[in-house]
């Protein structure tokens, strides 16, 4: 969009939040970028220029703009809606690839040379897998300075920087003000609103922030997910906030979320805070806050069947998971039962295989367990029938071995097509995780029952292949579609917890 130059500049003149994220203004005389919604007065349009990210925006020599704070901005819908390279390279640099393994691994991933990636990202973003790195860890060590009180060199290595040298020199240069301004300015701003930029004051060895969405977004069906098949001792809702542990790179961590009407509150706390990148990366990806309810509800309202479930209740978010594999287990786990059979089979696995964990603010015990662990489970100590015991060990062995990867950096028809060739996945299965744990925003579940049940409900076919041809025109957006359709239904799913 950033190409657009007269579509870009009406955006800014209207401070159109919908466009935050999409692309960055950098203001030629003050040599400083903004979202497109800053508050600010609009530059004139000769004096106005456009990047696709902030990372293009610094290495232009453009210094984030302090009453707007661009660099806290939704990320790009784009990235979350494509499976091309750059789509999942830039998945894989938000979950902070390049910081732990280089650009050799970040390629690897991906099967290219560093060269090609390099090239591919320079070409459509403006600048480099490490570039877009150092954007990111700029904005992950200011969320570390202005909301903990870690010693400035603790955050600069924990937010991934080299040295203190660089921390100092990136901050600066990206925020016009040194780490301890940074920290200063936002005491100032928590004393006047009276606490932390979160909805409470941390408590020690917590982190809290806020984390954006563009709106709107309802909160019904997304926590009401979540909370419902919650695995007991891994997720809970209390207190108003979807409580789970995560298993990190560096360690483990616990998050506490909750919906706000403009963010969702988000409290981390973490055994290492070098995994505060990767966990906020897959916070957002659970709870889908990159996507562009504007654009989505509009398609679906294209269909005059579906136009009555998208104005009741606009920006219904798909929810998915903070762990492709974990979901992949779930998925089989829940395969022809109840919700709360489901639940109670993933229970016990997490009590034989999880590792414990100490909540003091809760009820959480566990990690969910790792394929590496579950892969020593007995078929026979699992309570269900035979046929779904091979297909769950046949599934944790594939992904144990590597033969099966899924994650932010899956080729979403290859997933598809390896879960396919295993034992007992039908279509419904594939395509749930492909919805949920692969973010594959097209994903289709025209066989599962509460949709069909819904469709009738409508008017629109039920048959599969009938539906599926209705849905045609809901493209690329089917996974949306399930989720108003299924909201037509009275489950615990559809309603968020008291």
């Amino acid at each position: 969009m950033y190409t657009d130059t007269e579509r870009c500049v009406r955006a800014v003149r209207s401070k159109d939040a919908r466009f935050d994220g999409w692309f960055f203004t950098a203001v030629l005389t003050t040599r400083i970028y903004c979202r497109p919604s800053c508050p600010a007065v609009p530059p004139k349009a000769e004096n106005m220029t456009f990047y696709p990210s902030a990372a293009a925006c610094q290495q232009a020599g453009f210094r984030a703009c302090k009453r707007c704070r661009p660099d806290t901005s939704p990320g790009s819908p784009e990235w979350n809606a494509r499976a091309d390279t750059v789509a999942r390279a830039m998945r894989l640099i938000q979950d902070g690839v390049v910081d732990r393994e280089g650009v050799p691994g970040l390629a690897g991933r991906l099967g290219y040379s560093a060269r090609q990636i390099e090239r591919q990202l320079l070409a459509e973003l403006g600048a480099g897998p490490l570039a877009l790195a150092r954007a990111q860890r700029a904005q992950t060590a200011r969320v570390l300075i202005e909301t903990t009180a870690l010693p400035m060199a603790e955050v600069a290595f924990a937010a991934g920087f080299a040295s203190i040298r660089a921390f100092n020199g990136t901050v600066r240069e990206v925020f016009a003000l040194s780490p301890s301004e940074l920290r200063t300015r936002a005491a100032r701003r928590g004393r006047k609103g009276g606490g932390a930029r979160g909805d409470e004051a941390p408590a020690p060895g917590v982190i809290s922030l806020r984390l954006p969405f563009r709106a709107p977004l309802n909160p019904d069906n997304l926590f009401g997910h979540l909370a419902a098949t919650a695995v007991p001792g891994v997720e809970e809702w209390r207190d108003g906030a979807y409580r789970r542990t995560l298993s990190l790179p560096y360690g483990h961590g616990i998050v506490a979320l909750s919906p706000r009407p403009d963010h969702i509150a988000c409290r981390l706390s973490l055994t290492d805070p070098r995994d505060l990148t990767f966990a906020i990366s897959a916070c957002r990806r659970m709870l889908d806050l990159d996507a562009d309810p504007v654009a989505v509800d509009e398609q679906l309202r294209s269909d005059p069947l579906l136009a009555p479930l998208v104005d009741k209740a606009p920006g219904r978010r798909v929810p998915r998971t903070v762990d492709a594999a974990e979901f992949a287990v779930r998925a089989v786990l829940g395969q022809q039962v109840s919700t709360a059979a489901a639940r109670t089979h993933a229970a016990r696995l997490v009590t034989a295989y999880g590792v414990p964990v100490d909540d003091p603010e809760g009820g959480l015990t566990h990690l969910f367990p790792t394929t590496g662990a579950l892969a020593s489970l007995d078929p026979e100590a699992l309570a269900m029938p035979r046929s779904r015991r091979t297909t769950l060990t046949t599934l944790v062995g594939a992904l144990a071995d590597g033969s099966l990867r899924l994650g932010t950096d899956s080729d979403w028809d290859e997933a598809r097509a390896r879960l396919t060739a295993l034992p007992g996945f039908g279509p419904w299965t594939v395509e749930v995780i492909a919805m949920r744990a692969l973010g594959d925003p097209d994903a289709f579940l025209p066989g599962d029952l509460g949709v069909r049940r819904s469709a009738a409900g409508l008017g629109l076919p039920a048959t599969p292949a009938a539906l599926t041809a209705r849905a045609a025109g809901w493209r690329p957006w089917r996974a949306y579609a399930v989720q108003y359709l299924w909201a037509t239904e009275d489950h615990a799913i559809n309603h968020l917890p008291a």
